[in-house]
């Protein structure tokens, strides 16, 4: 079964999954990092957390399409379950899923949030800056989502043993999971948070089947070039 972890005329290309949110982030064969060393993560919320994100501007945060109806974001957070009044800040956001979100084929999984008003920065938030062109990572290369992960060949993910073609993993998909000696993976709770190679953002957590499966990796939107021009002109769009 798969879970997702965790909508301009426009010619559509293939990327998403739907994951079932959880009210915790879990990470399978992970460790805790050291608080507020990643102070760009954020935590999404309806009533409760839903989802995770990436402050990618002092007003714009990048999530997962299918994290859905977010009505707050919370910078600055280490832990869920404590207070942490004086590292953060919460946030009201306006919606800007992406057009061509495919909930069926888990593509384009991808949205943007824009805050009330630009955010603080701080030693516990900060934004982390796109990038204006996104080498897709190699099989073997070894990625961090709040634990580290190894990517996968796409025609592998897609074989028999793997994914079957269901869904087809994309161009616009990275999957990424264990490297063979362990079970790494995100589990529910961890859409939208970002996946990083070499430091740099290359996409967000989107969907798989339950967690920490050998050959069932996790996979990710991959924030493609067609991806960068959507996020940049809504980003453009909205501030006029």
């Amino acid at each position: 079964m798969l879970y997702l972890r965790g909508f301009i005329v426009c010619i559509c290309c293939i990327v998403l999954l739907i994951v079932q949110s959880g009210h915790g982030s879990e990470i399978i064969d992970g460790k805790e990092v050291t608080p507020h060393s990643l102070p760009f993560m954020a935590l999404l919320k309806d009533k409760t957390p839903i989802c995770g994100g990436i402050l990618i501007s002092p007003v714009w945060v990048l999530t997962a399409a299918h994290c859905g109806d977010i009505k707050e974001v919370l910078l600055g957070v280490h832990s869920i379950n404590q207070e942490e009044k004086d590292s953060r800040q919460v946030q009201e956001v306006k919606r800007f899923p992406h057009p061509c979100y495919d909930a069926d084929d888990n593509v384009n999984d991808l949205m943007l949030l824009k805050l009330k008003k630009p955010v603080k920065k701080t030693k516990t938030v900060q934004w982390h800056e796109l990038r204006n062109n996104i080498k897709a990572p190699t099989a073997g290369t070894k990625c961090l989502v709040a634990v580290n992960v190894t990517v996968i060949d796409r025609e592998k993910c897609n074989s028999p043993k793997y994914y079957n073609l269901k869904p087809f993993i994309t161009s616009s998909m990275i999957c990424a999971g264990t490297d063979g000696n362990n079970s790494a993976d995100t589990c529910q709770g961890d859409s939208g948070g970002p996946i990083l190679c070499n430091g740099q953002l290359i996409g967000v957590t989107s969907f798989g089947t339950k967690c920490g499966l050998k050959e069932k990796p996790g996979v990710y939107s991959f924030l493609s070039e067609k991806h960068l021009k959507w996020i940049k002109k809504t980003m453009k769009k909205s501030d006029i």
